[in-house]
């Protein structure tokens, strides 16, 4: 599929193993549309992608677990990850998803059987874990032990502590996840990638990519110890089968298929790419976006040409998941609230940990102090001039003050939301104090109203706040678009318009205000 599109934002697939939960919102997925928002109003032609990766072992486990085939556990999770991502307004332009797309099957087993012919992807003997009861090789989420290089524990494939990868057979002191039966490397012999070949690549498109500390930090050690071998098949059923010679029993690789994943339907020619790419993920899926994807171009002749951002999600157990189910926080909290809270504590090096608490205080702060403003506001022009804009500029004690305050809000704002400097908490608590400004500049403005003979010059304060509120319908669309639209809504201005000052205007003279049937921001 050929795009047209200049900028390229993409995120890690969502495995689809369970529900979407807040640790999901809270890592890649709301800040790349928030981004997307942003640049799409400036503008700019952007293509947001992701995936669904429905072959992850974590999906044949969780079948196994519950009796279910692997297939229907994928796709009603699958479903109703979608819903709720639009839930949470997180629109994508496409989704890829490896058992409905048509073709994508064959692309990938073209894809491996290509690299196998040119001797890119080669054969190797290596040990993998094997569960005598189960009787079972174990490979990725089937398997958990010491990480190799930092000894926290993890599963095969890529540590969420430290982001290097295993190849399963190198954990310490593995056990079989379905049965606890503590499991013994066997030798097998798979299919994989050497990265080395692709070094002097590799190190040349790093020292340019704009990574996060931690990611270059991970990319060069990486290199200075060698780059890995990386797995490609694995044996089992679950998964698109491997069409090369010898190995009919084996499945691709469920983490270099989620990396294949991403150039499903964009061809193998450099014109089919959009030129510049922003790549959001978690840290501990950074080995595959940071160092597996740019091999994979490379190997194609497209110099790669991308922007990492990061984010860490909150440390959740299985449990803590059950409770915080993406469409229950909805249902609960609205998007408008969660989107904002997730950004607002967005972590870029390091996990925390989720508190409630904080979640009921970003629903308070709109409560409290957004939407007291706009109800006071809306009010007001009811009482003082009919519900109608009023045909007056914009005025009042200290207005100029507001005035230089929203031309450096704006210009924060711009750097906030843009990708070279990408930093969503400080857009939220940016947003924050102009609704704090302006709401303290309504409150002191109001005694115009009984000043002798200046009746009429609270008009202009009135004025001077609605321009605020029509420019926030447009600031705050990013984090929160469904408030944003609905504000635009009432003021009767175009909605997803750019983050620029020009939005601060007072809606035309005359216009009606909507009434709000509820809160403006939330619910």
């Amino acid at each position: 599929m050929r795009t047209t599109a200049s900028l390229w934002i993409t995120t890690t697939p969502i495995a689809t193993h369970g529900e979407l939960h807040l640790g999901h919102l809270a890592g890649p997925y709301v800040a790349a549309d928030a981004l997307t928002r942003f640049l799409r109003a400036d503008g700019e032609s952007v293509l947001f992608t992701t995936g669904t990766a429905d072959h992850a072992a974590s999906v044949e486990l969780r079948a196994l677990r519950t009796g279910r085939p692997p297939a229907a556990v994928a796709e009603g999770n699958r479903a109703a990850i979608e819903a709720d991502l639009r839930r949470a307004g997180v629109e994508f332009d496409q989704i890829a998803r490896p058992r409905r797309s048509a073709g994508y099957r064959r692309w990938v087993q073209d894809v491996v059987s290509r690299l196998h012919a040119e001797g890119i992807v080669v054969p190797r003997v290596r040990p993998l874990p094997y569960c005598e009861p189960c009787g079972r090789w174990l490979h990725g989420a089937h398997v958990t032990g010491g990480c190799p290089h930092c000894a926290a524990p993890a599963s095969a494939g890529t540590c969420r502590t430290c982001g290097r990868p295993n190849d399963g057979g190198d954990l310490a002191v593995p056990r079989c996840v379905l049965c606890g039966t503590a499991a013994h490397p066997r030798r097998l012999r798979r299919l994989y990638l050497p990265l080395e070949p692709f070094r002097d690549d590799l190190v040349s498109y790093w020292a340019t990519a704009g990574m996060p500390p931690r990611i270059a930090a991970l990319c060069e050690s990486l290199a200075e110890d060698g780059l890995p071998d990386v797995a490609v098949s694995q044996p089992g059923r679950w998964g698109v089968p491997v069409r090369v010679e010898g190995f009919d029993d084996h499945v691709v690789d469920a983490g270099f298929e989620a990396v294949a994943l991403q150039l499903s339907g964009h061809g193998t020619v450099a014109d089919e790419l959009p030129g510049r790419a922003v790549r959001f993920s978690g840290a501990g899926h950074a080995f595959h976006e940071a160092v597996l994807l740019p091999a994979l171009l490379l190997e194609q002749g497209v110099k790669p040409a991308h922007v990492h951002v990061v984010g860490e999600t909150y440390r959740l157990t299985e449990e803590d998941g059950t409770g915080l189910w993406a469409l229950d926080l909805l249902n609960e909290f609205g998007s408008d609230t969660l989107r904002r809270h997730v950004l607002e504590t967005r972590a870029a090096e390091r996990r925390s940990g989720f508190r409630r608490d904080r979640l009921t205080r970003s629903r308070q702060v709109l409560d409290d102090t957004w939407n007291t403003w706009l109800n006071g506001l809306f009010g007001a022009v009811r009482a003082e001039n009919g519900g109608l804009v009023p045909a007056a500029q914009p005025d009042g004690a200290g207005w100029d003050v507001q005035l230089r305050r929203l031309t450096g809000a704006v210009g924060d704002l711009r750097q906030a939301y843009g990708p070279d400097a990408f930093d969503p908490r400080r857009a939220v608590a940016v947003l924050d104090e102009v609704v704090r400004s302006v709401a303290g500049f309504g409150e002191e403005a109001a005694y115009e109203r009984s000043r002798p003979g200046r009746g009429d010059a609270y008009l202009g304060v009135l004025a001077a706040q609605l321009s605020v509120a029509a420019a926030l319908s447009a600031w705050a669309r990013p984090v929160m678009p469904e408030g944003a639209d609905r504000l635009a809504a009432v003021l009767g201005v175009p909605p997803g318009r750019p983050v620029t000052l020009d939005a601060l205007a007072v809606p035309p003279a005359g216009t009606p205000l909507a009434s709000p049937t509820g809160p403006v921001f939330g619910f």
